[in-house]
């Protein structure tokens, strides 16, 4: 089983590859997804699961470049897998629907698709492309699935070369508050 010291220290070492196609790398997209979320003033879950919702990326070997090879590795069940024992589903579900709330979101919102980064356009391919009218309804009846569209923005914003953000330390009493409130 995965623990949450096991989630840091894979975010601060193998966080330091590059972010798929993006310009930032996977450390740099966690903290500025999660950065975005403190400033959106959300609840812990969202904020621990906007830090963590590519987490699935780096567990076991990654999925390094598997989109561009047209291959889905799922990140998103995996890391999901990975956060519910710790977190339960207030955190797992976000993660885990965030893929989803990309797909339902191009359904839903014209000119989404095209404010994506390339690498979300290559990677939504892969997924599966957006929603048709019955899988977005399907998707928005799902618990969670507003909190994972607010992830999902939360994570298109978070590709900025050099933003600042806080340290991956401040964000560990986020876990913890977590924790304790289980």
């Amino acid at each position: 089983m995965t623990t949450i010291d096991d989630l840091f220290s894979l975010l601060a070492l193998a966080g330091a590859r590059q972010y798929g196609g993006e310009q930032v790398s996977q450390l740099a997209h966690a903290l500025q997804t999660a950065t975005l979320a403190v400033e959106a003033g959300e609840p812990a879950p969202v904020i621990v699961a906007s830090l963590f919702h590519d987490i699935g990326h780096l567990l076991g070997e990654g999925d390094r470049g598997l989109a561009s090879q047209g291959i889905d590795a799922r990140h998103e069940d995996s890391g999901a897998e990975a956060l519910r024992p710790l977190f339960g589903d207030a955190v797992a579900e976000p993660v885990r629907l965030h893929v989803p709330a990309k797909r339902w979101l191009c359904f839903a919102e014209g000119g989404y698709w095209d404010s994506l980064s390339r690498g979300s356009q290559v990677s939504l391919a892969v997924q599966g492309g957006p929603f048709d009218a019955a899988q977005a309804a399907a998707f928005m009846a799902q618990p969670h699935a507003e909190a994972a569209v607010r992830v999902r923005r939360y994570d298109d914003l978070a590709k900025v070369r050099g933003r600042g953000t806080p340290g991956l330390a401040e964000f560990r009493s986020w876990t913890t508050m977590l924790r304790e409130d289980a």
